[in-house]
């Protein structure tokens, strides 16, 4: 009998597929397939699910901004399918469960189907449940209307999937990581800039000049907190994707060593991906909790449907608290942390770690300092736990996933040095044994692996703590998304632009 990789593997090869360009795309093929992409992901989330109550559905904002996501159009279940179905592969493949080496090309292949199945699957299993949940409710509980709405969920689920595989294959980056930021960047707009309308405020701009012309000062700098907090989320992991370390290398032929250069090793050396999966993981939670709890089962805690947010259980302790007081004392922190660490750079060129500690405690004390001073809301000991167990839950899931990923990605030492092998590179002082190769990496990337998972979850936390648009988490994916959408363009693209953007980019 044909074992179960057979199985899926022939199942794989008869699904649709996005063919790869036969040749090298431009810029402006690349760009133009990508924009066509976001213009209809955008079409998509004004395009409501047909046989819903929208007024009675449920808004997660955390997962929309996650996956990418808008509650009761096309796009409700945004890139969760096809994330989880990574999630559950990467903790299959990386923990050996399921034994295939990606290096491999064949067992590459069977991984990248049957990821491909497995996001098929959840497509329907996830439309299931956020109808079965309640937070996408039927006008009628009728079979048809029911299977119809659940119909069109599992669609745009599956729409997505394929414009994901377009924009990877066809354009620039991932189509995961475009949809997140495309998200993200309209959250920040909308909520900086839209105006009042009718009795709702508008956004943080309207609210402060309101609050200046009320003459209402602190209620003024309170509005502009989230915003304050966004410019230094995005201040901060502009400063970490610059830290790294660079090994000299050169490229090595029959006639000698020649072109050598510095290959970067950067500190955040797995980029997005572990807080991209601890937040997706913590946003399943979150829908997994809000279905056994319209059920009547609270093993996760009670939620407040009008939110969708948990107000009890174990679901409380892993969402970030947001109280004014505590957003108050978290912003300052990373203020002064980010002051202090520019100006040990600038003066000492050293203990840049250190002043930022040092800074965080001032902020905090200074922003303890302003809630007793104007009265604000007591930072409540449930707020402080919950702050603590949302902060760990975020460092050691990325750390968790940081490891996974580097050893199903192909970034660990062994495949690292088998690459240098192959396109003859060496280390200068070194032989190119790979064994010796792999030896010398290996005092970087385990050590990178853990240190850059920590970092980048417990920056997600600190964001998410602060209240930033778009959410912290939302806000650290965005600036590294377009972060490396520069690095592509600068890296294949710098010969295809204009020579105006050429130069914006860094180019001559």
């Amino acid at each position: 009998m044909p074992n179960l990789s057979a199985i899926l593997g022939s199942i794989a090869e008869k699904l649709p597929a996005v063919v790869k360009p036969e040749m090298r795309l431009a810029f402006k093929d690349k760009a133009k397939w990508t924009l066509i992409m976001l213009v209809i992901y955008f079409v998509l989330g004004s395009i409501n699910i047909w046989g819903i109550d929208a007024s009675a559905v449920a808004r997660f904002e955390f997962l929309e901004i996650v996956f990418g996501s808008k509650f009761g159009s096309l796009i409700t279940l945004g890139i969760g399918p096809i994330v989880t179905a990574s999630i559950i592969l990467q903790l299959l493949v990386g923990s050996k469960i399921i034994n295939w080496d990606l290096q491999d090309p064949i067992d590459k292949a069977k991984f990248t189907g049957t990821q491909k199945i497995l996001a098929i699957s959840f497509c329907f299993i996830e439309a299931i449940a956020y109808v079965a949940a309640g937070a996408i409710p039927p006008l009628s509980g009728s079979f048809a209307v029911v299977s119809f709405v659940i119909l069109q969920l599992t669609f745009g689920g599956i729409l997505i999937m394929f414009m994901d595989e377009v924009v990877s294959k066809w354009g620039i980056g991932s189509g995961i990581s475009l949809f997140i930021a495309a998200g993200v960047s309209k959250t920040v707009f909308v909520r900086t800039f839209m105006p009042p309308i009718q009795e709702a405020s508008g956004g943080i701009i309207s609210i402060f000049i309101a609050s200046l012309g009320q003459g209402m000062p602190t209620e003024a700098f309170l509005s502009l907190l989230p915003l304050i907090a966004t410019i230094v989320v995005f201040l901060i992991v502009v400063f970490a994707q610059d830290v790294k370390i660079e090994i000299p290398m050169a490229f090595v032929m029959p006639f000698g060593k020649f072109a050598s250069r510095r290959w970067p090793l950067k500190f955040i050396y797995t980029s997005n991906i572990p807080v991209i999966l601890v937040a997706a993981v913590l946003a399943n939670l979150q829908v997994f909790g809000r279905l056994l709890f319209s059920r009547g089962i609270t093993w996760f805690g009670a939620y407040d449907l009008s939110t969708g947010s948990p107000i009890s259980g174990i679901m409380l302790y892993v969402t970030n608290p947001s109280s004014v007081s505590l957003i108050v004392c978290t912003v300052l922190g990373g203020v002064l942390a980010l002051v202090f660490a520019f100006a040990a750079i600038k003066f000492f060129k050293k203990h840049a770690l250190k002043m930022a500690a040092l800074g965080g405690l001032v902020g905090l004390g200074l922003g303890y300092f302003l809630v007793l001073t104007y009265n604000l809301p007591a930072i409540t000991n449930i707020e402080v736990i919950r702050s603590i167990t949302y902060m760990s839950v975020m460092i050691i899931g990325s750390v968790i996933f940081s490891m996974f990923w580097v050893i199903t990605s192909g970034m660990d030492a062994k495949s690292v040095a088998e690459q240098f092998k192959s396109s003859s590179i060496a280390i200068p002082g070194f032989r190119r044994d790979p064994r010796i190769i792999e030896r010398v990496l290996n005092r970087y990337i385990p050590s990178l692996t853990i240190l850059g998972g920590a970092f980048v979850g417990f920056l997600a936390g600190f964001a998410d703590l602060t209240s930033a648009l778009g959410t912290g988490t939302g806000i650290l994916l965005t600036v590294m998304i377009v972060f490396q959408f520069y690095e592509q363009i600068a890296s294949q693209h710098m010969e295809d632009l204009h020579p105006s953007l050429r130069k914006f980019m860094g180019g001559s």
